[in-house]
């Protein structure tokens, strides 16, 4: 395996053995629990918010800015200081930020269990043993008198900047991710062909991820508050596919 030294993270791959990982890292088969989410459109739809084709559309675009606006800074702000303190510091700001306790424990759920697979499959990188450690207790795993809550967005961008991706390229990737996985929840919910209406929205989240990126983690917020509602009463539904 060959490994390149990093000026922030330590060692970091290659360049063209990077460019592998970084596609493993945004296969839909990497285990991370994404495809249990359905970002409240199942909820959406049992409240008739989301009926038809154009609604769904709407709801995915409002997706998009919803995680572009109170993601995306959590993402950014990860790959301008990639230090454990600042990792954090930026988990336990997150948890208190994220008030929809339905989204909050997605977001724990998915950024546990990226953090597990990533530090099994890139385990010859050592900041990845690090964040390993601290979700298990052996390592620095409080900030204050506050624990290691693992959101994804935060440890998304520390293991894309172990493999080589910069600060766009990470949030453009957390959008891809974002979109794949509500339009892979309308496909399960026999709403739709997917592959068209990814190929449809591509435009839509390159706009978006233009509008929303770089900003400071003081600027995050929600834009569609009514999805984040709606989201927040998929634990009431009487039956459901998805966890979120």
């Amino acid at each position: 395996m060959q490994i390149s030294e990093g000026c922030d993270n330590g060692p970091r791959l290659s360049d063209s053995i990077a460019q592998w990982s970084q596609w493993q890292l945004l296969d839909s088969l990497l285990p991370t629990g994404g495809f249990a989410n359905s970002f409240g459109l199942e909820a959406s739809v049992q409240s008739n918010l989301v009926s038809n084709p154009d609604e769904l559309k709407t709801f995915i675009i409002y997706v998009l800015e919803n995680t572009g606006g109170l993601l995306l800074p959590f993402v950014h702000l990860a790959s301008v200081s990639p230090k454990l303190e600042t990792w954090l510091n930026l988990d336990k700001i997150l948890d208190a930020t994220l008030t929809n306790e339905v989204s909050r424990k997605a977001s724990i759920s998915q950024g546990s269990a990226l953090m597990r697979v990533g530090s099994a499959v890139f385990s010859e990188l050592p900041s990845l043993k690090t964040m390993r450690n601290a979700s298990l207790g052996s390592g620095t795993a409080s900030l204050g008198s506050g624990t290691v809550s693992f959101h994804h967005a935060p440890i998304f961008r520390l293991i894309c900047g172990t493999l080589g991706l910069d600060s766009t390229d990470s949030q453009r990737a957390y959008m891809y991710i974002t979109m794949r996985g509500v339009i892979s929840a309308a496909a399960r919910l026999n709403m739709i062909s997917h592959h068209v209406l990814h190929h449809q929205l591509a435009p839509y989240a390159e706009g978006i991820l233009e509008k929303w990126k770089n900003r400071d983690v003081d600027d995050a917020c929600q834009v569609a508050p009514l999805l984040d509602t709606v989201q927040g009463c998929h634990g009431y539904l009487f039956y459901r596919l998805f966890s979120s």
